[in-house]
């Protein structure tokens, strides 16, 4: 992939299928933009591919997401990451 997102080079993702790193940054991408109404109907498009392409996450592997992106996101991103992280149904 060209032009990766800082994020995606961070040592704490280092060990995260590209695969994976893909995904989740299609999903970053996609969904910009959108209201709450538009999310949902996006993320369950998104979650469906995720599980035909045998896509999926350990709870390490979001918290190292997480956490990089935070460390390469700007003080209104990370409230826009915080709310999204409060939304997020607990695993």
């Amino acid at each position: 992939m060209e032009n990766k997102p800082e994020w995606m080079n961070d040592p704490l993702v280092k060990n995260i299928e590209e695969k994976k790193l893909e995904f989740l940054n299609d999903l970053v991408v996609g969904g910009r933009g959108k209201s709450q109404k538009e999310a949902m109907p996006y993320m369950m498009l998104k979650m469906k591919q995720a599980k035909a392409d045998n896509i999926s996450f350990s709870s390490s592997d979001i918290a190292a997401v997480v956490t990089a992106i935070k460390n390469h996101s700007t003080p209104e991103e990370l409230a826009q990451i915080d709310k999204i992280m409060k939304q997020a149904p607990k695993q």
